[in-house]
């Protein structure tokens, strides 16, 4: 008869208490958990040119990790911040105009009507849709304040991880509960994740954010650097990446009369456009890893609920990190105990010989 001795039932309460003060402390520090997603994802990034500083160039630990953090600042951070400044203040500046806007879709949806026999909208639609811009001004000004807080508590945190981060890792190392072999490859995995999704999504979209733009100087599109930015960030979404703005415009121009440009734009973005996402993700296929288009739907649905718009890059590396802890878990345990079982069954059939 099996027993649990008093070790395992000391262990037992040892750990649930632990989960315990696990889950409450997440609970109400979970408004700094896109901070730390954020902290580690950067850790990763700046992992290599630290130790490069400190053990080879000895440099002193938080004199390296200062520069890394200036830099990233600047190269990762200010240009991702004057794009979205740019996008806020005309979303700023459609909320505040926002019957001036309505009634312009409601002009070109007329027109649509007399060139195409069918309207975009139904005049409902745009009424609520006018109530919605309205109040989205709020809602964005409250967002741009977490973010502030975010940037805030990731960079406090990166940099005791930069300071720390062989200690860090060694401590990771000895207490994961998993197989060495494991844990290298959680750890290798993991980077390769962070890469692909933190670097990788953000890249192919600035390469089309960039080919884009090309387009809409050559065509004369009006505000070319807005749609620019617009593009930047949507064809981030997947499955409809990009073309949730160059086909809502080319539409837009050919209503309006601009034939030619509307024409010009469609074509454009569909065949140059379209295939520079291609193109980008197969130079970069050897460096980044190829995260599955349903992870990327789902991550980003879950990301944005979770998140905000910064849940588009921590949506998808979080699924991406739950599979892989999966598939860890069956090499680890679902493994071990099928090898159990078989050399149980080898020495009943050494002990019981046919």
């Amino acid at each position: 008869m099996s027993y649990l001795d008093n070790d395992r039932l000391k262990q037992i309460g040892f750990l649930l208490l632990i989960l315990f003060l696990g889950i409450l402390l997440f609970m109400e520090m979970f408004t700094f958990f896109p901070g730390f997603l954020g902290a580690v994802t950067m850790y990763v990034i700046c992992r290599k040119w630290m130790f490069h500083l400190t053990e080879q160039r000895k440099w002193k630990q938080s004199l390296a990790a200062a520069l890394l953090m200036v830099l990233s600042f600047i190269i990762i951070l200010l240009p991702v911040g004057m794009l979205v400044n740019m996008l806020t203040a005309k979303i700023a500046y459609a909320a505040n105009h926002s019957t001036e806007l309505i009634n312009s879709l409601k002009q070109t949806n007329a027109r649509l009507e007399q060139s195409l026999g069918f309207g975009l909208v139904t005049t409902e639609r745009l009424q609520k849709l006018q109530e919605n811009i309205t109040a989205v001004l709020p809602g964005f000004l409250g967002a741009t304040f977490n973010t502030l807080t975010t940037i805030a508590m990731m960079y406090f945190m990166l940099f005791f991880m930069l300071v720390n981060g062989r200690k860090m890792e060694e401590n990771l190392y000895e207490y994961i509960p998993l197989k060495d072999k494991n844990v290298e490859r959680l750890g290798k995995e993991f980077n390769t994740l962070v890469i692909a999704n933190a670097v990788g999504i953000p890249l192919i979209a600035v390469v089309q954010g960039i080919i884009s733009l090309i387009g809409y100087l050559v065509f004369g599109i009006p505000q070319p650097f807005f749609w620019f930015v617009v593009t930047c960030f949507t064809a981030m979404l997947p499955v409809i990446g990009a073309a949730a703005v160059y086909v809502p415009l080319g539409v837009y121009l050919l209503a309006v009369g601009n034939t030619w440009q509307g024409i010009a734009i469609l074509v454009y973005g569909f065949g140059v456009v379209g295939t520079s996402d291609n193109i980008a993700r197969m130079l970069l296929a050897k460096r980044i890893a190829d995260v599955h288009p349903l992870i990327t739907i789902f991550g980003v649905i879950v990301g944005v609920s979770l998140f905000g718009f910064i849940g588009l890059i921590f949506g998808p590396l979080l699924i991406s990190m739950f599979i892989l802890l999966l598939e860890i878990y069956g090499n680890e345990f679902v493994v071990k105990r099928r090898d159990m079982a078989a050399q149980k069954n080898d020495a009943k059939n050494t002990d019981h010989p046919r």
